[in-house]
């Protein structure tokens, strides 16, 4: 099963090292990993996703919170959350299909951030399962030059956020 788990982490040189490191000592895949400063500026919350049975994610769970560096753990897939992914579409589109491929990205919620025949550039943020959707059918109408994608970023719909307590 795939998992979703956000991380509070010290904003320290060699902190990210040691999480990845525990994933690939114990042989674990990271799907996505995304990190950046929160409100405070010594944690930063890493988001990553990977793949495995509830036993497997509490004992990954577990290990992450042994790690000096970490200062909270959620697997937010174990409540109701909310997850977008961000993907960077560069397309070569045929002039006549151009309005066809604007109309799309319109529709389904996305941007085109530039319209160039060699290098129509667009712009989705949804969940994995629409930006899958998006990129297949994008594929169908347009040559796809260049697919990059953020990997997911989560929140919890709780009332508890995921924040350092002092």
């Amino acid at each position: 099963m795939r998992h979703i788990i956000a991380i509070l982490l010290q904003n320290e040189a060699g902190a990210l090292t040691r999480v990845a490191g525990l994933f690939s000592t114990r042989g674990y895949n990271i799907e996505s990993l995304s990190v950046a400063p929160t409100d405070d500026p010594t944690v930063s919350r890493l988001t990553l996703v990977t793949k495995g049975s509830d036993a497997v994610i509490q004992q990954i769970v577990n290990q992450l919170n042994k790690l000096v560096d970490v200062v909270n753990v959620e697997d937010m897939t174990l409540g109701e959350h909310l997850e977008r992914e961000l993907v960077l579409l560069k397309l070569k589109v045929r002039p006549e299909r151009t309005d066809t491929v604007r109309g799309h990205v319109i529709r389904t919620g996305g941007r085109v951030l530039d319209p160039a025949v060699d290098g129509f550039i667009v712009e989705l943020t949804a969940s994995e399962a629409e930006v899958n959707a998006f990129v297949a059918d994008l594929g169908q109408n347009a040559d796809l030059l260049e697919v990059v994608r953020s990997g997911a970023l989560g929140i919890g719909r709780n009332a508890r956020p995921l924040r350092v307590v002092r």
